[in-house]
């Protein structure tokens, strides 16, 4: 059983000076360092949202220099297309131009060779028909 003499008091007594003592040596120093690890990581949580916000900003600057520079090379692409296009319409012209000029100029003179062999021929169409006639009858007209 429990007797309340001067020991309970005593036990009484030494428990709170048990718990002033601890609180002071061993709590206290602990929640400090609790507070301060926790502040402590809320700061380095502050810093990475702030660094992943760069980074982010960051990344949509590159994505745009990057589109920029996608559509500037696509402009000069298309426009060395084009002035090639125009370059190889030109050549393509200036050959059928001097195609047809060369056609024309072989025409004119099959035709006049188709001429002269025409009126060669012509002169001697009387010279030919006695001498198929003679060939045909088989004496000389």
């Amino acid at each position: 059983m429990i007797t309340t003499d001067i020991t309970l008091f005593i036990q009484i007594v030494n428990m709170v000076v048990l718990m002033f003592l601890l609180n002071g040596v061993l709590y206290k120093p602990i929640k400090n360092i609790l507070k301060e690890r926790s502040e402590k990581l809320r700061g380095m949580q502050e810093n990475i949202s702030k660094f992943e916000k760069n980074a982010k900003l960051r990344q949509e600057e590159v994505d745009a220099k990057m589109a920029k520079a996608a559509g500037k090379a696509k402009a000069a692409l298309d426009s060395a297309r084009a002035e090639a296009q125009a370059v190889g319409d030109a050549k393509l012209a200036a050959i059928r131009a001097e195609a047809d000029t060369a056609k024309e100029a072989k025409l004119a003179e099959l035709r006049a060779q188709i001429e002269s062999a025409r009126t060669s021929l012509r002169s001697n169409l009387d010279g030919f028909a006695a001498d198929m006639a003679s060939k045909i009858l088989g004496r000389s007209l």
